[in-house]
């Protein structure tokens, strides 16, 4: 029953990303950042992603909705980052394993571009919010009830055959999704709406302190300043966040402090180490090799080249020494330029929101995309999430956003008709009069 329902969304996705592609975007997206299909039994293997994909793209170039083509600045340095890694694949230490990510990174890439052709309206940002959320949140809320109904005792770990698999990088989508909640409590106004979300809140929450990763305990301790420091009342601010922090470290068992108290002794800890000679071996190759070694460089033989330590082999875990490693330092670069650029362009939204009632939400929206980037920015020097989804959607909704303040969107947006769903529902499904037959 469940793969039936899946199917079925699944393919009214398919056809309407035909005629409203911006409709598969947010399918595109649905799959690609919360892979439903693997929950399920039979559809697991199939290539749900790029049917969509295809529809989505084709619907490009066939469909009357509006596009718009204008490049941002994000845009055109995401461009610049895709052809650096087109440079530097055919100069890969490891061609074949390179070659088999490079295809995925090239896929997400471009959907990201097609993304910001294809969106231009609140309706559309609010709804990719609303798609990141329910993505993430679907994990996030669940591992949070079962991190207290366990009492802290075991991991929290993501959907398995994703991006998200492991419990560090499940539990910094998790972090990065929060204010995005926050962002949407914001916009309701039913008050169980709010506590509804609030309690959501609490348990994504929950969920990252129970994934077990000091990668997320700092991530959420940035975003916390971050999202407190954007606050209007800072002392009521401070205080809801200390009694909802010790709320919820009070339930987390003692094996779970004994491994957070390993971020003072990293020294001691051989995972901590296999970190730093890891991050070691990628400064190391890429002052050796202009172009990086290529994806899936963390491998022994490169580790006996370049390794400070060659026996002691090690995944990057840091997004900034993974690109350093994958890409040299034009590719670090790029990759930190693009998101500087994304969190500058956040802050400008944040500030210039504020000059129009119309406007507000996105300053509302401006501030939460800043706390959702230092939240990926701290928790991601420690996680391999360089090439995934969830980051670059942020950098769509700032440039997208950002275009629809500068040109006045909401102008436009006024002067169409409002539809009223009640009215409109009870017209449609009325019943007619029969009509009187003539004798």
């Amino acid at each position: 029953m469940r793969d039936l329902a899946l199917l079925v969304i699944i393919g009214w996705i398919f056809i309407h990303a035909l005629r409203r592609p911006w409709i598969g975007i947010l399918g595109w997206t649905w799959i690609s950042i919360m892979n439903p299909h693997q929950l399920s039994w039979s559809l697991n293997t199939m290539p749900i992603a790029a049917a969509i994909g295809g529809a989505t793209l084709l619907g490009l170039f066939i469909t009357k909705d509006r596009r718009d083509y204008s490049q941002s600045r994000e845009g055109l340095v995401l461009i610049l980052f895709m052809v650096w890694m087109c440079i530097t694949l055919p100069f890969s230490m490891l061609f074949e394993p390179s070659f088999e990510l490079w295809k995925r990174v090239m896929k997400i890439d471009l959907m990201i571009l097609v993304a910001m052709v294809l969106l231009h309206s609140k309706r559309h940002m609010m709804l990719l919010v609303w798609v990141l959320v329910f993505s993430i949140g679907f994990f996030g809320v669940k591992g949070g009830a079962f991190t207290l109904a366990t009492g802290g005792s075991y991991r929290v770990w993501g959907p398995v055959n994703t991006y998200i698999e492991g419990n560090n990088e499940v539990a910094l989508a998790i972090v990065m999704v929060i204010p995005l909640m926050r962002f949407l409590q914001m916009q309701m106004q039913a008050k169980w709406a709010k506590t509804t979300m609030t309690v959501c809140m609490v348990l994504m929450a929950m969920s990252a302190l129970g994934s077990h990763s000091r990668g997320a305990l700092l991530a959420v301790a940035a975003m916390g300043l971050v999202l407190w420091w954007r606050g209007r009342n800072k002392m009521v601010g401070a205080v809801v966040m200390v009694v909802v922090s010790m709320a919820l470290l009070s339930v987390m068992p003692e094996e779970w402090w004994d491994r957070m108290n390993t971020i003072k002794t990293y020294d001691q800890d051989d995972s901590a180490l296999g970190r730093l000679n890891a991050w070691g071996m990628a400064w190391n190759l890429a002052k050796d090799r202009i172009f990086g070694g290529g994806f899936m460089v963390w491998t022994g033989s490169i580790f006996a080249i370049y390794g400070p330590e060659a026996d002691r082999v090690h995944a990057a875990h840091s997004i900034y020494f993974m690109v350093l490693g994958e890409q040299g330092f034009i590719g670090l670069s790029l990759f930190l330029t693009l998101f500087i650029m994304g969190w500058f362009t956040a802050g400008k939204l944040r500030i210039q929101g504020r000059a129009q009632p119309q406007t507000q939400w996105l300053s509302d929206l401006g501030g939460m995309l800043q706390v959702s980037l230092a939240g990926y920015a701290v928790g991601g020097a420690f996680l391999s999430l360089s090439y995934w989804d969830l980051p670059y959607n942020l950098i769509i909704l700032a440039v997208v956003g950002k275009r629809w303040l500068d040109r006045k969107e909401w102008l436009r947006e006024m002067e169409e008709p409002v539809i009223h769903w009640p009215e409109f529902l009870k017209k449609r499904f009325q019943k007619k009069k029969p009509v009187p037959m003539l004798p």
